[in-house]
Formats: C-alpha cells, structure tokens, sequence
C-alpha cells in the first residue's frame, strides 16, 4: 500500500493500492433499490455490478469488463459532486438492504459477507457526508484533499491507462481513446471541489502543496507535447490500424491540457493560502474527519489518544527485541534507534545511486521472493499461483510516493500482481529492509491475499478493510521470519523487527500529527531518531500520514489482532492447532473487518474441536 494495495488507487487504486479496494466514483444512478431479489447472494452480485459501473477503472483492473460488460472498457468513473451524490445514494439504500436481509438465515459465508457490506457501506456513507475529502467505500485511501501529492486523477487517471487497461486490438484502442476523452471531465471535477473546500477554510499544509504544484506541472510539461499518456497508446499499436498518434495527441493537447492548468491555478491560489500547519487539528471539521479516518482504517473505535498508547507500548516490547541482536553485533552505544541509524550509514547495505544500483534492489527482491514460494506449503493448505511482477513507480509519481506498494491482479488472471517500488533514491531501500517489504508487498503479503480475494464472490473482492490487509501483509512479515528468511542472517531479522517497528511508530506520529498539534519537523525527527529509520524513507512517508489521516494506524492494529486470534486458537485446540488451518481460515475468510475476523476464527476453532 507500502500497500496502497488497490486504487491510489481507489480501484486503479483499489484493487489495488495498493491494491485492492475500490474506490466508489459515481458515473450515472443505479438505484441499489431496483429489482431487489429476497435471495441474498443474487443480491450481493448485483450490487458488485452496480459498484463497478460506479468504478468502470475497476472493472478493467480486475479483468471483467468483457462480455455483456464490455461497455465499462470505454468509461471513467465520475470524481464530480454530483457523482459523489449519486453514489452516496447508492449506499443508502444499499444499506438499508443489508440490514434488512441479515436479520434473515443464512449460511456463515453469506452471513459474513452481509456483515462486511454493512460496515464497508456504514463507514462509506458516513464519510461521505463530511464536508470535504476523497473518500473511498471499501477502500483504504480516504483524505480530506481531493488532489494532493499522492491523491488525484492527474496521478491516478495516466497511470491506470498505462497498466491496467490492456490493448490487443482496434476496439481496444478505441476504449483507450474514450477515457482518454473522459480525464478532462474527472480533473474539473476535482478541481471544482477543492476549490469548494476552500470556500469553507479547508487549504492543504505548504509542503504538500509544494510537492503537489511540482508534481502536477511536470505532468503538465509532459502533456504539453503529446508524452506518456499519447505515447502509451502508439507503442501498443504498432501493428492494429490507424491514426492513433494524431488522436490521441489531439485530445491530450486540446482537452486534458486545459484542464490540468485550471487545476494548477487552483492548486497556486491554494498555495497562496497554505500554512505550515500539519495536522487536521488546525482545519474545519478536523476533529470530526480524523476520528472518521480511524474509525475507517481500523475498523475500531479506539480514540486517537488510545492508538497513541499502544503504539508506544508496542514499540518498547519491539526495542526489547532488537536490543540484544544489535549487542551481538557490536552495536553497544546508544538507544536502538541510534544504533539503527548506525546500522544503516554501513555501506554493506547500500545500493549505489545509479541504475545498476536500482537493478540490484530488484534482483534482491526478486530472490526473496523465490525462496519464499518454496516455503508456503508449510503455512497455507490452500495454495494461489502469486502472479507477481516486480515493477519501478512511474518518475512523476516517485517524489510523493512511499518506498513501496502492491497488490493483486485481476480475477482472470490476465493482469499480473504488482510490487511497485519507488527507486528515485536508492537510499530509501537497503538490504536488510527487502526481504521483509517483498513479504509484505508481494508474496505471502498483498499480492498472495489478494488472490484469494479474488476467488471469493465479487463483492468481496471489491470491499477492502485496511486493519484486515495491511495486519495481514505485516504478518506475511512475521511468517517469512518464522520460515526460516533470516535463519544465520541476525542483520536480516533486524530489518524485519525494525519493519513492525516502524508500523508501531506510525501510530504514535499519525495521531501526533493529527490530535497532539506536532509539526511535520517534530514527526519526522521523532520517526528518525526512535526508529533508526532514514532521514529519506521518513519524511515521505510523514507527508503520506499528512494527507491520509488515520490510514497508517491500521496497520500494527490489523498485525496485534492476527497474532492474538492465533494465541486465541493454539490455547483452545492444543494439540489439534495447526499453523496451515489458522491461516487459511484467515486469508480464505477473505478481508472484513477485525470484529468479523473474530467470528471467523471462532467458527474455525469450532469445527476443528469437533474434528
């Protein structure tokens, strides 16, 4: 996500963010009242259509948008108010359904899936009732800036025609074109409710402003002459017929060009406003917004001074680990986080600063990556194929991105996983940290997950809880250390150790930033010094908490409550516990929320003891 695992995704970003989730954009009213069948999975099925007409990207992403679905392949989901009405519509009436039919019997798959609609939609339709924000329904990328350094359809939009949406032939192609012809009206959409936002008082902090203008004007002097987002159209038309170079220069020179520098004069008049300030504590509403994000990241009602607590206290039991190790190595003088930072400064860890240096960070992810396949039969009685390919983040995206991200491909297959990796700065990654983020992202993590999400009922592949993903993508960590991905390497186990840590700081700086009033100096101080994390891979990611607030504490919260349902079930079976039973009955109980995690392992220790 890290995992963004499925749409920055919304569903280009939702599916995967990192990943996999999606992103609700409304296109044209489908009320979910229509035709409503008192059959509960003929229902279910249907509101998955009526999702992905909201979110055609996603429908590509996922490989469905053929057949009676092909018309999706042509369209683009609609970021304007009036599509954010319509959807919000949608889930109203969506909702009252689910609750109307789980007071129903069913079978406990259907029941879970009932449950995960009714959370997915409650907390969708709450935040689409804040005053502002990009706010995504089953989903993991909620901000209170519709455009941002790493929000916006000037990232999202370039990027999804490139990857996902594939051309083997004419009619391909054409499809190509149609969204193409379709961006201009998803950025005036946007544009349009940002500058509503700051009607109401609502301007992002200076330095993501700063890094948003730099970002959007190299997008700009990219689209001025044609660039990737013609370009990506011809090299993958060599042999079909016709004048696509001309077309689609057309449309990007006389509409999408336009349209990108009205949202950039927006964008400087907000700059001409900004504030240094870093957290929503010093915006309208922010109160009310944050305690929304981590209710929606954590699927909890913790409050921020509760997260603030734990993260604490799970960084002190983390330390208590890594202590020893570090003695062991020499490393004697300093808390841990200062040995870290000494750790790190060794260049035995370091990848050189040039291309062959970025080729090295991929091959080592890569090996990781093989020996970890050929240890998953030991964890997981049910096995998925991992389709996975390792690819860099585009240049305009690098600068606002984190390290790293993945997540699955598309149900059919056609469209591999991804681990997408920032290598701007080859600083960000060292040797110790890839094994551990090629678990994380990849394989058993994201992209593994993922495609078990994908064998599930569509709607469940569509509704994403980011506690589930990212607590699950942390324990694909801690399944690689109990695999044997360290064994002889006490470095190696330090960096995965340091990676858990890290997710545990998150949840001290995010809710520092957001409820404490801490700088973005003080947070990434704090993050550098306790953690022995560098300077590089910090404040990005500090800027990532900034403008998804509440997103990072669902991590370690998601990790704690896997490793206590596990402790749950060895104390109730005993001799009967079996590591690859636990973990099918989480990853095949596909991704809800933590209360139904629960209930899923309940049902398995249940079964088990009656053999």
């Amino acid at each position: 996500m890290d995992t963004f695992s499925l749409s920055r995704r919304q569903t280009l970003a939702l599916l995967g963010a990192g990943t996999a989730s999606i992103a609700l954009q409304a296109c044209a009213p489908h009320p979910a009242s229509a035709a409503i069948s008192p059959d509960a999975e003929a229902w279910l099925d249907r509101l998955a259509w009526q999702l992905l007409e909201m979110a055609p990207e996603g429908a590509t992403s996922l490989g469905l948008d053929k057949g009676e679905h092909a018309a999706l392949r042509s369209q683009m989901g609609d970021r304007s108010l009036a599509g954010i009405a319509r959807q919000r519509q949608l889930l109203e009436s969506a909702l009252k359904t689910a609750i109307e039919l789980e007071a129903q019997p069913h079978d406990p798959a259907t029941r879970t899936s009932l449950a995960v609609v009714r959370s997915a939609f409650r907390t969708g339709f709450d935040g689409l009732a804040l005053p502002y924000g990009d706010i995504s329904v089953g989903g993991w990328r909620n901000s209170p800036y519709t455009v941002i350094q790493n929000v916006g359809a000037y990232l999202d939009t370039p990027r999804f025609l490139d990857s996902d949406h594939q051309i083997g032939d004419a009619a391909d192609a054409e499809a190509y074109l149609a969204r193409l012809a379709q961006f201009p009206a998803q950025l005036d959409g946007e544009t349009d409710r940002i500058a509503r936002a700051r009607a109401i008082g609502l301007v992002p902090p200076d330095f993501l402003l700063d890094k948003t203008l730099a970002a959007m004007e190299r997008t700009l002097a990219d689209a001025r002459g044609g660039g990737a987002m013609v370009q990506s159209l011809v090299s993958r038309t060599g042999s079909i017929p016709g004048d696509w170079d001309a077309r689609a220069r057309s449309i990007v020179t006389s509409s999408v060009v336009p349209a990108l520098e009205r949202q950039l004069a927006e964008l400087r008049a907000q700059r001409a406003l900004a504030k240094p300030e870093a957290g929503l504590w010093a915006r309208p509403h922010g109160a009310e917004w944050y305690a929304w994000g981590l209710r929606a990241a954590t699927t909890t009602s913790h409050s921020p001074d509760d997260i603030h607590r734990m993260g604490h206290e799970q960084l002190a039991l983390l330390h208590a680990r890594m202590d020893p190790i570090l003695r062991s190595l020499g490393y004697t003088a300093g808390t841990v986080g200062e040995r870290m930072t000494a750790l790190g400064k060794d260049p035995r860890f370091k990848f050189p600063q040039t291309d062959e240096g970025r080729a090295q960070i991929i091959a080592t992810m890569q090996g990781k990556i093989d020996f970890i396949r050929t240890k998953l039969p030991l964890a997981f009685r049910t096995l998925v194929r991992g389709n996975l390919e390792i690819r860099r983040l585009p240049l305009a995206e690098e600068p606002g991105a984190p390290g790293a991200y993945g997540g699955a491909g598309s149900i059919d297959g056609s469209i591999p996983g991804k681990i997408w990796l920032n290598l701007g700065d080859t600083d960000r990654h060292s040797r110790y940290s890839l094994p551990t983020l090629a678990f994380h992202e990849g394989i058993p993590g994201h992209v593994w997950q993922g495609e078990y999400a994908n064998r599930m009922p569509l709607i469940r592949a569509l509704l994403s809880f980011s506690a589930y993903t990212e607590g699950w993508a942390l324990y694909a960590e801690t399944l690689g250390d109990e695999l044997g991905a360290y064994e002889g390497d006490p470095v190696g186990q330090l960096g995965y150790l340091q990676s858990i840590a890290f997710r545990a700081c998150r949840m001290v700086v995010d809710t520092g930033l957001h409820a404490k009033q801490w700088s973005r100096e003080q947070a990434v101080e704090w993050f550098t010094t306790t953690n022995g994390s560098g300077r590089a891979e910090v404040a990005p990611e500090v800027d990532r908490y900034c403008s998804w607030p509440g997103q990072a504490c669902g991590y370690k919260m998601g990790h704690s409550e896997i490793l206590a349902q596990r402790e749950r079930a060895k104390k109730a079976l005993g001799d009967k516990y079996d590591l690859r039973d636990f973990d099918d009955a989480v990853v095949t109980g596909g991704n809800v929320p933590l209360d139904v995690l629960g209930e899923n392992v309940g049902r398995y220790i249940e079964q088990t003891l009656k053999g």
